[in-house]
């Protein structure tokens, strides 16, 4: 998985920079898809607008906001398949370039057969 990481609080782009990041981002999801390499793809709407649901002495807690207070988030991410860490690595870095942000790499766990 690439994740893009969002600083809150920072300065949105320019409408121009913008628009050149989600033509990049276009172009960027296009060579995966001609690659084969892609599978999934998401952007996420702000922090503000999670809701968290966990389970506290046997009673449902459902609560605003995000699970963890930062000023880092992820604001987007690829599921890519990709044959070892160094192709990961490569898709990351072309990422980055078209999204204008940090990208993390994270495998994903496997189903295994029990």
């Amino acid at each position: 998985m690439l994740s893009v990481h969002s600083v809150e609080g920072s300065a949105p782009p320019p409408p121009e920079a913008a628009q050149k990041v989600y033509e990049e981002v276009a172009a960027f999801n296009t060579e995966l898809q001609s690659a084969g390499a892609w599978v999934f793809a998401c952007g996420l709407h702000p922090p503000s607008t999670a809701t968290v649901v966990r389970v506290q002495d046997g009673d449902t807690l459902i609560t605003d906001g995000p699970f963890v207070e930062g000023k880092e988030h992820i604001g987007g991410y690829w599921v890519v398949k990709a044959g070892d860490l160094d192709a990961a690595l490569g898709w990351a870095a072309k990422a980055t370039r078209a999204c204008a942000a940090p990208v993390e790499v994270r495998p994903l766990r496997e189903e295994t057969e029990d």
